[in-house]
């Protein structure tokens, strides 16, 4: 018995193309070919192997579950409806990966090891008879009409079948209980990263989702054992809340990794783009444009930036005036600036000074020198002032009074 169309034409031709089926494969292949080479790299690490493991699953789960999938693998064995355990089984392992993600994330790098691996051994264990369980209820059964969209509600009522179907559904269900339980607890605590909040709300979604596909499926089960057709609800409604729940779960996996990766190069892009002012002031001295390559990394172009920046000012250091820099650090603490913005302020004073006077000075002109220590370890603190050319300008005009008439009270 199958389930009638909703509609014709276009949404006749996707579901035909089984989006409920395919389109979270592919979210979740995303997510496991990003999280690939991590998984490789560290293949020791328990937390990336249960991650990787429940996407392999996820992604299988919707490979094998989808109405034309079924249809092959029951006709390449020959063996009507052997697609239901397998799917099942997948659906198991999935539910069981589920719980060690969570038991590894949560305490894998904690004191709490040994817990942990009791955990494990405990979820394998009770997953795995299940497992073994469902093929031994398959193989009792008397399933010979094959069903590809509805085999749950038709053999709700028969023998062997009915308890495999409500096997792996409870074992789904308690799966989904207890692990969105878990980080529901678990948001709740203090001191998370901000993406790992994030990415357990995301998760937390996902399986109270996936409750919702048990839902539908108990429901429409029930409504068989009364006399009832709710079959809807195991052909629209379930896979619906399947695609939904497995987005959010590959996305809650994924946010905490690739923002926090986002974050980084965006924070080190950020560092790259506020060392241009003091790079483009330092060109003259440098003799050179700065080593740009279009395809290095965001890191190795703020590298190359902070060598261009630090071998310029080395050059320049025989033109740096300190009695300017202390004159100029005490006129912006008079103008109202911070300690650090003085500093930085004054800095920069000196830099502007120093390379308008190294164009006038001859080579061995090494009488105004200052210690470099503070301006090649904070440029872009100086870097950042250069953006403020008009207090720039207010200081350096300050700077200029005699020193007996600046306050730095006033």
């Amino acid at each position: 018995m199958t389930h009638p169309q909703l509609a014709e034409g276009p949404v006749e031709f996707l579901s035909g193309l089984y989006i409920s089926f395919w389109l979270p494969g592919l979210v979740l292949g995303a997510a496991l070919a990003i999280k690939l080479p991590s998984i490789v790299k560290l293949w020791r690490d328990p937390l990336l192997r249960a991650v990787g493991g429940l996407l392999l699953l996820a992604c299988a789960v919707f490979v094998f579950a989808a109405p034309s999938t079924i249809a092959w693998t029951n006709r390449v064995t020959g063996v009507p409806n052997i697609a239901a355990p397998w799917v099942y089984s997948l659906l198991t392992a999935l539910s069981a990966s589920w719980l060690l993600l969570v038991v590894h994330w949560r305490n894998g790098h904690t004191d709490r090891r040994e817990q942990t691996r009791r955990a494990t051994r405990r979820v394998v264990c009770v997953y795995a008879t299940v497992v073994v369980a469902l093929w031994v209820l398959f193989a009792l059964a008397d399933v010979p009409v094959e069903q590809v969209e509805d085999l749950d509600t038709y053999y709700a009522e028969t023998p062997f079948m009915r308890e495999a179907i409500l096997l792996y559904l409870v074992a789904h269900t308690v799966s989904c209980s207890i692990t969105a339980g878990l980080i529901w607890n678990w948001i709740r605590t203090d001191g998370l990263d901000g993406w790992l909040r994030w990415g357990l709300r995301f998760l937390s979604v996902g399986y109270v989702t996936n409750l919702l596909f048990c839902a539908a499926k108990f429901t429409a089960i029930a409504a068989r054992w009364t006399g009832h057709d709710l079959d809807w609800l195991n052909t629209n409604v379930a896979p619906s809340a399947a695609c939904i729940g497995a987005t959010m779960v590959a996305t809650g996996v994924i946010v905490p990794h690739a923002g926090q990766y986002l974050q980084e190069r965006l924070l080190v892009g950020r560092r790259q783009r506020s060392l241009k002012p003091l790079a483009r002031l330092l060109r003259t001295v440098a003799g050179r444009r700065e080593p740009f390559a279009l395809r290095a990394t965001p890191e190795i172009r703020l590298i190359r930036r902070e060598t261009y920046i630090r071998d310029a000012l080395l050059q320049l250091s025989r033109h740096l005036d300190d009695d300017l820099r202390r004159r100029s650090y005490d006129a912006a603490l008079a103008g109202g600036a911070e300690p650090g913005r003085a500093q930085a302020l004054a800095i920069a004073v000196t830099i502007r000074d120093a390379v308008e006077s190294g164009r006038r000075a001859p080579e061995g002109d090494g009488t105004r020198t200052a210690d470099t220590a503070y301006l090649l370890q904070e440029i872009h603190a100086v870097s950042e002032a250069l953006r403020s050319p008009d207090e720039i300008t207010a200081v350096r005009a300050r700077a200029a009074v005699p020193a007996e008439s600046i306050s730095v009270h006033e």
